[in-house]
């Protein structure tokens, strides 16, 4: 349900309430012999009038407090604050309004003490906006259930587009071709490396498709498939890349959008150690900095071009619009270039206490 559909549903719901209490007004006058329908339609008139410019002061003022929806107690605690207000301003509005109709009638409008009145009206008026607070925070918590479903659907709608790109990549018969003639070449050398090669092929195809069955994974669970795919990739460039992995213990447990580590290591391959020929220093790092894990991976050598930049060539696009499904404005991913040479690529996304 969105934010119109919303603000529609209460609407209605307004003005059948305050429909309902002017025909049960005017019956009520009606049986005890009035003949002078305008009044009960005035009473209940002003009261809707001024009931509904105070609900529309308190959804303004409230407006801002509505990501507390998930914790009620402090959202309901916000309104209650509010509802002073009510207490305050309804009685004069209200009964300002009769007195001042009343005299252009040319009659009186007559009630009881101003004391009587005050405590009657505050007290009808506070079950009044708390039944509306009560459907309003249902409401608000029906769209907050609704947005949530819809964006766990765009995540793992994002994630099977991104499993797809990935195994396309690994599957594409160049990248199999150079992985296995790699193999090929090494049994003549050194069998046990070969081996080695092998088994993280392997692994990286096995790590990519159990990935690819959910929508989040832990740190521990990417550096995996990261390492296998390195392996692979290490054998290739026999010699022409180094990679160092500085983690930290406690952020291994940190989920983050599965299928997501690997595409920044192969970026780092596709744009820099495939185009020179000497060793390219590549760092993997994982580290707490306040509330956010920062997740990067850099190299010594790279520059920008404008395939990274325009973020076309690795699914960093897919990658960023998962992490917006997941994390919303709390997670980010970014590019940017070292000097004197290198590439970094840094994501940041909020972490558990």
């Amino acid at each position: 349900m969105n934010s119109t559909r919303s603000k529609i549903a209460f609407g209605i719901a307004w003005l059948l309430f305050w429909t309902l209490m002017m025909l049960v007004a005017v019956e009520d006058y009606r049986r005890d012999g009035g003949t002078a329908y305008w009044q009960p339609m005035l009473w209940e008139g002003s009261s809707a009038l001024v009931a509904t410019l105070l609900l529309f002061i308190q959804r303004r003022i409230g407006a801002r407090y509505n990501h507390l929806i998930a914790t009620p107690w402090r959202w309901f605690a916000i309104q209650a604050c509010i509802m002073p207000l009510y207490w305050i301003a309804f009685v004069p509005l209200a009964f300002g309004i009769r007195h001042a109709v009343y005299s252009l009638a040319g009659s009186s409008y007559d009630h009881e003490p101003w004391g009587q009145v005050f405590v009657y009206e505050s007290l009808k008026i506070t079950v009044f906006a708390g039944l509306f607070t009560v459907i309003a925070f249902g409401l608000l918590s029906w769209r907050e259930l609704i947005g949530a479903r819809l964006r766990a659907e765009q995540a793992n709608a994002l994630l099977r587009e991104a499993q797809l790109q990935s195994l396309a990549r690994q599957m594409q018969p160049h990248f199999l071709f150079n992985a296995l003639n790699t193999i090929s070449s090494l049994m003549h050398t050194d069998v046990q490396r070969a081996d080695a090669v092998l088994v993280q092929l392997s692994d990286m195809l096995r790590a990519a498709l159990a990935l690819g069955q959910r929508p989040q994974a832990a740190l521990e669970e990417e550096l995996r498939l990261a390492r296998a795919y390195a392996g692979v990739m290490e054998g290739r460039f026999d010699g022409r890349a180094q990679i160092e992995w500085r983690i930290e213990e406690s952020m291994l447990g940190v989920p983050l959008p599965a299928m997501s580590v690997q595409p920044l290591l192969e970026n780092v391959f596709k744009h820099t150690v495939e185009r020179r020929r000497a060793p390219t220093r590549i760092l993997v790092s994982a580290a707490r900095e306040g509330e956010s894990l920062v997740l990067r991976v850099e190299d010594d050598a790279g520059r920008l071009d404008a395939d990274q930049a325009g973020e076309s060539g690795i699914g960093l696009a897919n990658l960023r619009a998962r992490l917006a499904a997941l994390h919303g404005e709390r997670a980010s991913l970014a590019l940017s270039q070292l000097e004197p040479g290198g590439v970094r690529t840094e994501v940041r996304l909020p972490c558990a206490s």
